[in-house]
């Protein structure tokens, strides 16, 4: 057994790796140090491949955000197709990601999220008490204020302020979003 592990040792630090690196945004990881530090026996030349394939597993069972049945499959075809991997790379494969799948998960939307973040929205509705035409005063008009932000920044605020006929626009455009979200959810 303890032979066994020490065979593991350096694919699961390969993935470790190459998980920082692809998911997770850490400097300096690069391919000869983890070659070095983990397949130092293996030419530069050798290793490239490897790592490419690795790199491009990894990054297929990320995007794919494959649950378990998925990926048993996948990996399972890996094993079978010319210069593919071994099974016993394919069952270590299968533990890191059922070890790391959250973490990668939770990475990966950080980084597909915007820069700035509504971090507040308040408004209120008030009655027009001025305006260039006598018919628009005493109107109902809604007044929304966002707060924006990027994370350890100050915050920037946005005021909107919307007549009855643009309230009813957002409603419809929030109407249709919550329906295409729902639509996508029902499909997953």
């Amino acid at each position: 057994m303890a032979g066994e592990t020490e065979r593991c040792k350096p694919l699961i630090g390969l993935l470790s790796g190459l998980a920082q690196d692809i998911f997770h945004g850490t400097a300096g990881v690069t391919e000869e140090l983890l070659r070095t530090q983990l397949y130092p026996e293996v030419s530069p030349e050798e290793f490239r491949p490897f790592l490419a394939k690795m790199r491009g597993i990894l990054k297929s069972i990320a995007s794919a955000d494959m649950d378990f049945n998925q990926l048993e499959a996948f990996l399972t075809a890996q094993t079978k197709k010319q210069g593919g991997i071994t099974s016993e790379q394919a069952a270590l494969i299968s533990k890191f990601w059922r070890n790391q799948k959250g973490r990668i998960r939770e990475s990966l939307m950080n980084q597909s999220r915007w820069d700035n973040r509504l971090r507040g929205l308040s408004w209120r509705v008030d009655n027009k008490s001025q305006s260039r035409h006598s018919a628009q005063i005493h109107t109902p008009v809604a007044i929304m204020e966002l707060e924006l932000g990027k994370s350890g920044q100050k915050s920037e605020f946005l005021y909107l302020e919307m007549d009855e006929v643009k309230v009813n626009q957002v409603l419809k455009k929030l109407s249709e979003l919550e329906e295409s979200i729902n639509t996508l959810m029902q499909t997953a």
